[in-house]
């Protein structure tokens, strides 16, 4: 029998599903939502002027086809002047649910990879002094540059461990994957009740302090422990 999607007729034609490749497989992730976790780290949270004490998570969200395969140039984008990195460990969901209990929640990752939140800083500042949403300075094309997704079943959890990025070969952002506020069992569980997850949903965890800006030219180099790098020219 036919598959019913096939005798579908569309009035435009659909859209390419993103896709990130998966480490040791020829099979590709397919990428249905990207959330966020907003201030993951004290001291970026302090830099940014809040108090990490007094917070519990939220969460921003970037479009599927913001992705921006690995080895690709990242195009520096328009109406900004202040375009920042943000070097994060990306969580890529297998499973999904709703009130997902914190316990059960590291059954829903199938795998991890580093990724980087390309921020347009003084977009996002204009938005939040005007209380705006964020998507202007988050979700622009090209915003959520991704490794390939490492599974879970060959590097386990991790929890701890380097993250850092060089810019030109010099060190911008260092944290430890311990120093989450939110570690990645409880931003699933939290986010969960926020949302219904589903697999090839990408959270993107939070960076630590030392975010700032890049311009045309610019190597940016990221690293996490247990899970690889990435390397994005600004072009």
């Amino acid at each position: 029998m036919a598959d019913a999607s096939s005798t579908i007729e569309y009035v435009v034609k659909p859209p390419a599903l993103p896709t990130l490749p998966v480490k040791g497989t020829d099979a590709r992730f397919p990428v249905r939502r990207i959330y966020c976790v907003g201030r993951n780290f004290a001291a970026h949270a302090i830099e940014m002027g809040h108090d990490p004490n007094k917070e519990p998570p939220f969460f921003f969200q970037k479009n599927p086809d913001n992705v921006l395969l690995p080895d690709t140039g990242f195009p520096y984008p328009p109406q900004s002047n202040d375009v920042h990195f943000e070097i994060e460990m990306v969580v890529a969901l297998g499973a999904g649910g709703r009130d997902i209990p914190v316990e059960r929640a590291l059954g829903l990752v199938f795998g991890y990879a580093v990724g980087l939140d390309m921020t347009r800083r003084d977009l996002q500042g204009k938005a939040k002094d005007l209380g705006r949403p964020w998507e202007v300075g988050k979700a622009f094309e090209h915003s959520a540059p991704c490794g390939p997704i490492v599974p879970a079943s060959l590097i386990g959890h991790p929890a701890a461990g380097a993250i850092w990025l060089d810019v030109n070969g010099e060190r911008r952002q260092t944290g430890d994957l311990n120093q989450m506020i939110w570690k990645v069992p409880e931003a699933i569980a939290y986010l969960s009740g926020l949302f219904t997850l589903a697999p090839g949903d990408l959270i993107f965890s939070g960076t630590p302090a030392g975010v700032g800006a890049i311009k045309p030219g610019d190597v940016m180099k990221g690293h996490v422990d247990g899970v690889g790098d990435i390397e994005v020219k600004v072009v």
